[in-house]
């Protein structure tokens, strides 16, 4: 598929005014994405964990408006109006309208709420484009009457991509590839699909615990984290380095090779985080307790032969990776052990889930 075949035709229908409402989970990369072309391309392909509480629930107002010369919508996080979010999302519609057109002909009232604080330092930028996509192509599902829902999910990927880049893995679970890759034959740069291939039992219901080492603001950020990467000495090196991983992950869902699993994952984590080092200008994102609670992951596992790993985003946050029949010994460990380096003791509990749903 190309960009064009998200222009929809003329709309056969009208609609004065309504409401719909979508919730839309976060995820995690375990093969990292990092580095992008024009229009929100990756320069890598990408597979995530779709996780299943830490979510986002927008609602969609909308009322046709008598022109259609600007942008109009207003934005709420847990009923408190928020104009600081507005340059965003006006930057996400002035990138949308040509694939849906009747953004300028509404005015909208986005209303918005995450089941993880807001300054609790996991982006929400994922799970928070994902709901607004599929409110949209839900609007527009009504404006040009049925939509094959393969085509309805694809479109909403595709725009959530526009977004943020993440937020098209967010739409369907438990696993999400982003980006062309040669052997997943239906995988896109333009949006995610959900991984094709057989997935062993171990990897059903995998717990995530989401250490909340640093709730601040980032010093850098994604996007210009991404741009870093136009003219990085190990760019070639490490998109290459990706494809090989998402191969190599391929075999491991199928045998269930957990051992494999942590050394890909980990690996991927620590080469995000070397790429922010190693770039011009640099930066590290990482604190010292998220050092701290990685060399306990490590010991813990020489000495248990657990299979719990780390995977980190582009931040200072750690999320602890770990089969569900550990949930017991892993659970103590982190209260026992980890939860001294998160900020204010605080962590979330999470596990792999399926996806968005409309709320009816």
């Amino acid at each position: 598929m190309t960009e064009q075949d998200f222009i929809p035709k003329p709309y056969s229908k009208t609609i004065e005014k309504g409401s719909v409402t979508w919730e839309s989970p976060s995820n995690i990369a375990l093969v990292k994405y990092w580095g992008k072309k024009e229009s929100q391309i990756p320069a890598n392909p990408s597979v995530s964990f779709t996780l299943n509480d830490c979510k986002t629930t927008t609602t969609l107002s909308f009322s046709k408006k008598k022109s259609e010369d600007a942008f109009s919508f207003d934005v709420y996080l847990d009923g408190e109006k928020k104009d600081g979010f507005k340059p965003k999302i006006e930057t996400f519609f002035k990138r949308i309208e040509q694939y849906v057109p009747f953004v300028k002909g509404y005015h909208f009232k986005i209303e918005t709420s995450n089941t993880f604080p807001h300054s609790s330092g996991i982006a929400s930028s994922a799970s928070g484009m994902s709901a607004l996509a599929l409110c949209l192509t839900s609007i527009e599902r009504g404006l040009t009457g049925d939509v094959d829902d393969k085509y309805f999910t694809q479109k909403a990927s595709f725009l959530a991509r526009l977004g943020s880049g993440s937020a098209c893995r967010s739409l369907e679970g438990d696993l999400v590839v982003w980006g062309q890759h040669h052997e997943i034959k239906e995988s896109s740069d333009l949006f995610g699909v959900k991984y094709p291939f057989e997935v062993h039992e171990k990897f059903k219901n995998y717990q995530d615990t989401i250490l909340l080492v640093d709730k601040g603001e980032k010093q850098v950020s994604s996007t210009v984290g991404h741009n870093l990467m136009h003219n990085h000495p190990f760019a070639q090196e490490r998109f290459k380095q990706a494809h090989i991983n998402l191969s190599a992950l391929i075999k491991v869902f199928k045998e269930g090779d957990l051992d494999e699993f942590i050394n890909i994952v980990e690996s991927e984590a620590l080469t995000l985080h070397a790429m922010m080092m190693t770039s011009m200008p640099y930066f590290i994102l990482m604190k010292p307790n998220t050092l701290e609670i990685i060399n306990k992951i490590w010991v813990f596992r020489q000495e248990t032969g657990s299979k719990i790993c780390f995977t980190l985003d582009a931040g200072a946050n750690v999320h602890v990776l770990y089969p569900q029949r550990e949930c017991e010994q892993v659970g103590e460990f982190i209260k026992n052990e980890l939860v001294a380096h998160c900020q204010n003791g605080q962590y979330i509990c999470d596990q792999i889930g399926f996806g968005a749903k409309e709320i009816v």
